[in-house]
């Protein structure tokens, strides 16, 4: 009886493991679909700023650094989501994928439009992108396999990652600065807190650090800068201000000029 007993707990405690692994693996999913879904939000979020970039035919004040940046992240996110070098993780590598090719599109627009002395820093970011993404694929597609390959390729990921999300900080310095959100859309600040949850929630739940730790950090951002455009949101910022002081006391004396203008030629009639 007692063996009988046993066995029924056993078989019970099987049961309530498998139907456990089977919820994660849904929840896993599920964070994963969703931060596909917003993470290609999050990619496409600086199109808005590239159509002005397009119309004005300049970069203006826009930082270019976010953009190779964020392509190295996708390009190593990619290849880390690769099967031959990290399990169960094909939705990282799909999404990044994208990313990468939306990314290259928007550091090409940039070249293209930028000024000579910033178009040769993003230039040279870029390089090192490439550069530093071809290093990290050859040594670890030839030097090193199993558990030495994921380490290592995690490790790229995870600090490439968190270099990505911290290139938004000169911008959030600018914003504190002028106290105007101008250079600093609303719509990529919301997606990258919205991605960066999403993705830490999906490592966390796949026990896989490379993808909870630098998007936790993502996720932290976030909510900073979602914090300062709620502070400055409402603020024209000091440069613009400034500016339209200058214009008002230009018309200012434009009108005075009319004025006396006017009555000379009064006189002299």
């Amino acid at each position: 009886l007692s063996s009988h007993s046993t066995k029924k707990k056993k078989k019970k405690k099987k049961k309530e493991t498998f139907f456990r692994d089977q919820k994660m693996n849904i929840a896993h999913t599920v964070f994963g679909v969703f931060g596909n879904a917003t993470a290609l939000f999050l990619f496409l979020a600086p199109s808005i700023t590239f159509k002005r970039i397009i119309k004005n035919k300049s970069t203006e004040q826009f930082s270019g650094i976010p953009y190779p940046m964020t392509l190295l992240n996708c390009l190593l996110s990619a290849w880390y989501g690769l099967p031959f070098v990290s399990k169960d993780n094909t939705l990282v590598s799909t999404i990044n994928g994208t990313g990468a090719v939306i990314e290259t599109v928007y550091v090409l627009i940039f070249l293209f439009y930028a000024p000579k002395k910033e178009k040769a820093k993003i230039f040279g970011v870029f390089t090192v992108v490439l550069a530093v993404f071809a290093t990290v694929a050859l040594v670890s597609l030839f030097a090193l396999h199993g558990n030495a390959r994921k380490l290592f390729c995690g490790i790229a990921a995870t600090v490439f990652s968190i270099i990505m999300y911290a290139s938004p900080l000169s911008i959030m310095r600018l914003v504190i600065k002028t106290k105007s959100v101008e250079y600093m859309p609303f719509f990529l600040s919301l997606f990258v807190f919205l991605c960066g949850t999403s993705w830490f929630i999906y490592g966390l739940i796949g026990r896989d650090p490379f993808v909870a730790i630098p998007n936790g950090f993502g996720c932290a951002l976030g909510t900073l800068q979602l914090i300062l455009y709620v502070i400055y949101c409402g603020n024209k910022g000091e440069k613009s201000a400034e500016k339209d002081d200058k214009s008002l006391e230009m018309k200012g004396e434009e009108k005075k000029q009319n004025v006396v203008n006017g009555k000379q030629q009064e006189q002299q009639v």
